[in-house]
Protein backbone atom coordinates (compact mmCIF):
# COMPACT_ATOMS: atom_id res chain seq x y z
CA UNK A 1 0.00 0.00 0.00
CA UNK A 2 0.95 3.37 -0.28
CA UNK A 3 2.56 5.93 2.12
CA UNK A 4 0.56 9.36 2.41
CA UNK A 5 2.09 12.42 4.55
CA UNK A 6 -0.67 14.82 5.53
CA UNK A 7 1.27 18.44 6.82
CA UNK A 8 -0.81 21.14 8.67
CA UNK A 9 0.43 24.64 10.67
CA UNK A 10 -2.86 25.53 12.05
CA UNK A 11 -4.44 25.21 15.53
CA UNK A 12 -3.38 21.99 17.97
CA UNK A 13 -5.27 18.76 17.74
CA UNK A 14 -4.55 14.82 17.08
CA UNK A 15 -6.69 12.04 16.30
CA UNK A 16 -7.89 11.96 19.92
CA UNK A 17 -9.52 15.55 19.92
CA UNK A 18 -12.80 14.85 18.04
CA UNK A 19 -13.54 12.25 21.28
CA UNK A 20 -12.68 15.12 23.87
CA UNK A 21 -13.74 18.55 22.33
CA UNK A 22 -15.14 20.37 20.03
CA UNK A 23 -13.06 20.58 16.73
CA UNK A 24 -13.34 22.96 13.63
CA UNK A 25 -14.35 21.72 10.17
CA UNK A 26 -11.14 21.62 8.57
CA UNK A 27 -9.59 19.56 11.57
CA UNK A 28 -11.80 17.20 11.90
CA UNK A 29 -12.27 16.64 8.24
CA UNK A 30 -7.98 15.91 8.67
CA UNK A 31 -8.88 13.32 11.34
CA UNK A 32 -11.67 11.61 9.03
CA UNK A 33 -10.18 11.55 6.25
CA UNK A 34 -6.52 10.29 7.48
CA UNK A 35 -7.93 7.56 9.19
CA UNK A 36 -10.16 6.37 6.69
CA UNK A 37 -7.15 6.51 4.73
CA UNK A 38 -5.59 3.62 7.36
CA UNK A 39 -8.26 2.15 7.72
CA UNK A 40 -7.46 0.89 3.72
CA UNK A 41 -4.04 -0.02 4.66
CA UNK A 42 -1.95 2.76 3.57
CA UNK A 43 0.97 3.96 5.85
CA UNK A 44 -0.55 7.38 7.15
CA UNK A 45 1.38 10.05 8.74
CA UNK A 46 -0.17 13.18 10.16
CA UNK A 47 2.90 15.97 10.70
CA UNK A 48 0.84 19.32 12.86
CA UNK A 49 1.06 21.04 15.80
CA UNK A 50 0.00 18.64 18.06
CA UNK A 51 1.98 18.18 21.55
CA UNK A 52 3.20 14.03 21.37
CA UNK A 53 3.56 11.77 19.26
CA UNK A 54 0.47 9.45 18.96
CA UNK A 55 -0.76 6.39 17.08
CA UNK A 56 -4.49 6.40 16.75
CA UNK A 57 -6.96 4.30 14.66
CA UNK A 58 -4.04 3.40 12.45
CA UNK A 59 -2.78 7.36 12.07
CA UNK A 60 0.92 7.91 13.28
CA UNK A 61 0.55 11.74 14.61
CA UNK A 62 4.19 13.68 15.64
CA UNK A 63 4.57 17.22 15.87
CA UNK A 64 5.66 18.96 13.06
CA UNK A 65 7.88 21.05 15.00
CA UNK A 66 10.59 18.68 16.99
CA UNK A 67 14.30 19.81 17.83
CA UNK A 68 13.68 22.16 14.59
CA UNK A 69 12.03 23.41 12.26
CA UNK A 70 9.66 20.51 10.48
CA UNK A 71 12.35 18.52 11.70
CA UNK A 72 9.83 15.79 12.21
CA UNK A 73 8.71 15.51 7.94
CA UNK A 74 9.53 12.23 5.98
CA UNK A 75 11.44 13.38 2.69
CA UNK A 76 9.23 10.17 1.20
CA UNK A 77 5.52 9.77 0.00
CA UNK A 78 3.56 8.34 -2.11
CA UNK A 79 0.76 11.01 -1.26
CA UNK A 80 2.31 14.24 0.04
CA UNK A 81 -0.69 16.54 1.16
CA UNK A 82 -0.66 20.21 1.96
CA UNK A 83 -3.00 21.51 3.73
CA UNK A 84 -3.26 25.27 3.56
CA UNK A 85 -0.30 26.45 4.25
CA UNK A 86 2.45 28.12 1.92
CA UNK A 87 5.73 27.01 3.82
CA UNK A 88 3.97 23.16 3.89
CA UNK A 89 4.80 23.22 -0.07
CA UNK A 90 8.29 23.06 0.77
CA UNK A 91 8.38 19.57 2.41
CA UNK A 92 8.60 16.33 1.31
CA UNK A 93 10.65 17.00 -1.27
CA UNK A 94 10.66 13.69 -2.80
CA UNK A 95 7.32 12.67 -3.27
CA UNK A 96 5.66 11.20 -6.10
CA UNK A 97 2.52 13.17 -5.74
CA UNK A 98 1.74 16.75 -4.56
CA UNK A 99 -1.70 17.76 -3.44
CA UNK A 100 -2.48 20.97 -1.88
CA UNK A 101 -5.84 20.99 0.22
CA UNK A 102 -7.08 24.34 0.73
CA UNK A 103 -10.68 24.87 2.42
CA UNK A 104 -11.10 29.04 2.19
CA UNK A 105 -11.56 31.08 -0.67
CA UNK A 106 -8.33 31.07 -2.29
CA UNK A 107 -7.57 34.58 -3.03
CA UNK A 108 -4.78 33.95 -0.26
CA UNK A 109 -2.74 32.57 -2.81
CA UNK A 110 -2.78 35.38 -4.85
CA UNK A 111 0.56 36.72 -2.55
CA UNK A 112 4.48 35.97 -4.00
CA UNK A 113 4.77 33.80 -1.13
CA UNK A 114 2.23 31.42 -2.31
CA UNK A 115 2.81 31.81 -5.79
CA UNK A 116 6.12 31.01 -5.90
CA UNK A 117 6.01 28.26 -4.43
CA UNK A 118 3.22 26.81 -6.44
CA UNK A 119 5.21 27.44 -9.82
CA UNK A 120 7.92 25.14 -8.66
CA UNK A 121 5.86 22.37 -6.79
CA UNK A 122 2.95 22.25 -9.22
CA UNK A 123 0.88 20.88 -6.60
CA UNK A 124 -3.04 19.46 -7.54
CA UNK A 125 -5.17 21.52 -6.07
CA UNK A 126 -8.27 20.20 -4.08
CA UNK A 127 -11.08 22.02 -3.50
CA UNK A 128 -14.28 21.00 -1.45
CA UNK A 129 -17.14 22.42 -3.50
CA UNK A 130 -17.70 23.78 -6.75
CA UNK A 131 -18.21 27.58 -5.80
CA UNK A 132 -15.13 27.10 -4.16
CA UNK A 133 -13.65 25.62 -7.25
CA UNK A 134 -14.27 29.17 -8.69
CA UNK A 135 -12.86 31.28 -6.51
CA UNK A 136 -9.07 30.34 -7.80
CA UNK A 137 -7.94 32.40 -11.57
CA UNK A 138 -7.21 30.52 -14.56
CA UNK A 139 -3.68 31.67 -14.14
CA UNK A 140 -2.32 30.22 -10.82
CA UNK A 141 0.26 27.90 -11.31
CA UNK A 142 -0.62 24.45 -10.24
CA UNK A 143 -0.35 20.65 -12.07
CA UNK A 144 -4.32 20.07 -12.12
CA UNK A 145 -7.36 20.94 -10.09
CA UNK A 146 -9.98 18.06 -8.52
CA UNK A 147 -13.12 19.03 -6.20
CA UNK A 148 -13.27 16.64 -3.55
CA UNK A 149 -16.33 17.58 -1.10
CA UNK A 150 -15.89 16.72 2.25
CA UNK A 151 -17.17 13.47 3.92
CA UNK A 152 -19.76 13.18 6.18
CA UNK A 153 -19.15 11.89 9.77
CA UNK A 154 -20.47 8.37 9.75
CA UNK A 155 -22.62 8.84 13.06
CA UNK A 156 -24.65 12.10 11.41
CA UNK A 157 -26.15 9.74 8.43
CA UNK A 158 -27.54 6.93 10.87
CA UNK A 159 -30.82 8.64 12.13
CA UNK A 160 -34.46 7.28 11.66
CA UNK A 161 -37.30 9.28 10.51
CA UNK A 162 -38.77 11.00 13.47
CA UNK A 163 -42.41 9.79 14.18
CA UNK A 164 -44.04 13.37 15.45
CA UNK A 165 -42.15 16.73 14.94
CA UNK A 166 -39.52 18.38 17.87
CA UNK A 167 -40.79 21.48 19.63
CA UNK A 168 -40.35 24.42 18.20
CA UNK A 169 -36.75 25.04 18.71
CA UNK A 170 -34.05 26.70 16.40
CA UNK A 171 -30.39 25.45 15.87
CA UNK A 172 -27.49 27.20 15.34
CA UNK A 173 -24.16 25.71 15.12
CA UNK A 174 -21.47 27.62 13.31
CA UNK A 175 -18.99 29.95 13.81
CA UNK A 176 -20.66 33.30 15.50
CA UNK A 177 -18.52 35.83 13.22
CA UNK A 178 -19.88 33.94 10.23
CA UNK A 179 -23.51 35.92 10.76
CA UNK A 180 -24.57 35.31 14.43
CA UNK A 181 -25.23 38.72 15.52
CA UNK A 182 -27.19 39.01 12.11
CA UNK A 183 -29.44 36.63 13.07
CA UNK A 184 -29.91 37.70 16.34
CA UNK A 185 -31.32 40.36 14.42
CA UNK A 186 -33.68 38.90 12.14
CA UNK A 187 -34.86 36.57 15.19
CA UNK A 188 -35.73 39.40 17.81
CA UNK A 189 -37.38 41.73 15.00
CA UNK A 190 -38.87 39.23 12.58
CA UNK A 191 -39.54 35.70 13.99
CA UNK A 192 -39.83 35.60 17.39
CA UNK A 193 -42.60 37.93 17.33
CA UNK A 194 -44.10 35.52 15.01
CA UNK A 195 -43.41 32.15 16.78
CA UNK A 196 -43.57 32.98 19.97
CA UNK A 197 -43.09 30.04 21.68
CA UNK A 198 -40.33 29.81 19.18
CA UNK A 199 -36.26 29.12 21.07
CA UNK A 200 -33.08 29.51 19.20
CA UNK A 201 -30.38 27.06 20.93
CA UNK A 202 -26.58 28.56 19.98
CA UNK A 203 -24.20 26.18 20.43
CA UNK A 204 -20.97 27.60 19.32
CA UNK A 205 -17.50 29.10 21.05
CA UNK A 206 -13.76 30.33 20.13
CA UNK A 207 -12.37 27.02 21.86
CA UNK A 208 -13.84 25.12 18.73
CA UNK A 209 -11.08 27.42 16.24
CA UNK A 210 -8.68 27.50 18.51
CA UNK A 211 -8.74 31.05 19.62
CA UNK A 212 -8.92 31.02 23.14
CA UNK A 213 -7.24 33.85 24.30
CA UNK A 214 -7.22 35.15 20.63
CA UNK A 215 -7.93 38.74 19.47
CA UNK A 216 -10.57 36.42 17.15
CA UNK A 217 -11.83 34.83 20.82
CA UNK A 218 -12.71 38.47 21.75
CA UNK A 219 -15.27 39.41 18.74
CA UNK A 220 -16.84 35.54 19.21
CA UNK A 221 -17.39 36.04 22.39
CA UNK A 222 -19.31 39.39 22.10
CA UNK A 223 -21.04 37.96 19.31
CA UNK A 224 -21.89 35.45 22.15
CA UNK A 225 -22.96 38.11 25.04
CA UNK A 226 -25.53 39.51 22.58
CA UNK A 227 -27.02 36.12 22.30
CA UNK A 228 -27.09 35.89 26.09
CA UNK A 229 -29.10 39.06 26.31
CA UNK A 230 -31.71 37.81 23.93
CA UNK A 231 -32.40 34.93 26.46
CA UNK A 232 -35.84 37.08 27.56
CA UNK A 233 -36.93 36.33 23.78
CA UNK A 234 -36.09 32.53 23.56
CA UNK A 235 -32.65 32.65 22.31
CA UNK A 236 -30.61 29.69 24.79
CA UNK A 237 -26.70 29.87 24.82
CA UNK A 238 -25.50 26.59 25.24
CA UNK A 239 -21.86 26.91 24.28
CA UNK A 240 -19.52 24.69 21.93
CA UNK A 241 -20.19 21.01 22.99
CA UNK A 242 -18.88 17.51 21.07
CA UNK A 243 -20.10 16.25 18.32
CA UNK A 244 -21.83 13.30 20.26
CA UNK A 245 -23.79 15.97 21.88
CA UNK A 246 -24.48 18.10 18.92
CA UNK A 247 -25.99 14.60 17.36
CA UNK A 248 -28.61 14.47 20.19
CA UNK A 249 -29.23 18.07 19.90
CA UNK A 250 -29.84 18.15 16.07
CA UNK A 251 -32.54 15.55 16.85
CA UNK A 252 -34.40 17.90 19.20
CA UNK A 253 -34.21 20.71 16.81
CA UNK A 254 -37.28 21.66 14.40
CA UNK A 255 -34.81 23.55 11.85
CA UNK A 256 -31.04 25.21 11.20
CA UNK A 257 -30.71 29.05 11.09
CA UNK A 258 -27.78 30.46 9.31
CA UNK A 259 -27.34 32.98 6.71
CA UNK A 260 -24.27 31.93 4.89
CA UNK A 261 -20.86 33.36 3.88
CA UNK A 262 -18.88 34.45 1.33
CA UNK A 263 -15.99 32.79 3.09
CA UNK A 264 -17.90 29.41 3.72
CA UNK A 265 -16.66 26.94 0.69
CA UNK A 266 -18.62 24.22 2.27
CA UNK A 267 -20.10 24.36 5.68
CA UNK A 268 -19.83 20.86 7.25
CA UNK A 269 -22.38 22.62 9.72
CA UNK A 270 -25.03 22.73 7.32
CA UNK A 271 -24.16 19.60 5.86
CA UNK A 272 -24.50 17.54 9.29
CA UNK A 273 -27.74 18.95 10.38
CA UNK A 274 -29.24 18.38 6.18
CA UNK A 275 -27.55 14.49 7.20
CA UNK A 276 -29.38 13.85 9.95
CA UNK A 277 -32.72 15.19 8.51
CA UNK A 278 -33.07 18.78 10.26
CA UNK A 279 -34.31 21.50 7.49
CA UNK A 280 -32.25 24.57 6.94
CA UNK A 281 -32.50 27.91 6.08
CA UNK A 282 -30.05 29.84 4.64
CA UNK A 283 -29.15 32.80 2.15
CA UNK A 284 -28.22 32.32 -1.09
CA UNK A 285 -24.34 33.02 -0.68
CA UNK A 286 -21.02 31.08 -0.73
CA UNK A 287 -21.95 27.71 -0.82
CA UNK A 288 -24.89 27.33 0.51
CA UNK A 289 -26.66 26.25 -2.56
CA UNK A 290 -24.59 23.06 -2.36
CA UNK A 291 -25.66 22.24 0.77
CA UNK A 292 -29.24 22.62 0.38
CA UNK A 293 -31.99 22.05 -1.99
CA UNK A 294 -34.24 24.77 -1.89
CA UNK A 295 -38.06 23.90 -1.06
CA UNK A 296 -37.01 20.31 -0.50
CA UNK A 297 -34.59 20.07 2.26
CA UNK A 298 -34.95 23.61 3.59
CA UNK A 299 -34.79 27.22 2.11
CA UNK A 300 -32.47 29.10 0.11
CA UNK A 301 -33.35 32.72 0.72
CA UNK A 302 -32.53 36.11 -1.11
CA UNK A 303 -33.19 38.54 1.12
CA UNK A 304 -34.23 38.89 4.70
CA UNK A 305 -37.52 39.11 4.63
CA UNK A 306 -37.85 35.63 2.96
CA UNK A 307 -35.44 34.43 5.56
CA UNK A 308 -37.62 35.34 8.53
CA UNK A 309 -40.70 33.89 6.53
CA UNK A 310 -39.19 30.50 5.83
CA UNK A 311 -37.80 30.72 9.58
CA UNK A 312 -41.29 30.79 10.84
CA UNK A 313 -43.18 28.48 8.35
CA UNK A 314 -40.85 25.58 9.62
CA UNK A 315 -41.13 26.94 13.55
CA UNK A 316 -44.92 26.76 13.15
CA UNK A 317 -46.03 23.86 10.27
CA UNK A 318 -45.32 20.64 11.42
CA UNK A 319 -46.86 18.93 8.54
CA UNK A 320 -43.83 20.80 6.06
CA UNK A 321 -41.13 20.39 8.40
CA UNK A 322 -42.08 16.67 8.09
CA UNK A 323 -42.25 16.77 4.24
CA UNK A 324 -38.91 18.39 4.36
CA UNK A 325 -37.02 16.11 7.19
CA UNK A 326 -37.88 12.64 5.16
CA UNK A 327 -36.47 14.71 1.97
CA UNK A 328 -33.31 15.57 3.66
CA UNK A 329 -32.94 12.43 5.19
CA UNK A 330 -33.73 10.23 1.40
CA UNK A 331 -30.93 12.90 -0.38
CA UNK A 332 -28.64 14.46 1.80
CA UNK A 333 -26.76 12.18 3.59
CA UNK A 334 -25.13 9.84 0.95
CA UNK A 335 -21.60 10.68 1.00
CA UNK A 336 -19.52 10.00 3.49
CA UNK A 337 -15.55 9.93 4.41
CA UNK A 338 -15.21 6.72 2.15
CA UNK A 339 -16.39 8.37 -1.00
CA UNK A 340 -14.20 11.19 -0.35
CA UNK A 341 -11.17 8.82 0.07
CA UNK A 342 -11.79 6.88 -3.11
CA UNK A 343 -11.08 10.59 -4.73
CA UNK A 344 -7.67 11.08 -3.11
CA UNK A 345 -6.69 7.57 -3.68
CA UNK A 346 -7.06 8.63 -7.23
CA UNK A 347 -4.17 10.68 -6.65
CA UNK A 348 -1.77 8.11 -5.62
CA UNK A 349 0.71 7.40 -8.90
Amino acid sequence: MARIVLADDGIAFDGRTPESRPLGGVESSVVALTEELARRGHEVLVRNMCETPLLHNGVDWRPLHDGGEYANVPERADLYIANRGHRLLDLVPRARRVAFWTHNPCRYVLKWRYLRRLWTRRPVFLFIGDYHAETLPGWVPEGGRKVVPYGLPEEFRTAEPARVAPPPRAIFTSNPLRGLDWLLARWENEIHPKAPEAELHVFSGAATYGLAGDAGAESMNAALDNAEALASKGVVLRGAVPKSQLIDELREARCMLYRGDLNETFCLAVGEAQAMGVPAVVKDLGSMRERVVDGKTGFVCSDDRTFGDAAVRLLTDAGLWTEQHRSALETQRSRGWREAADAFEELLP
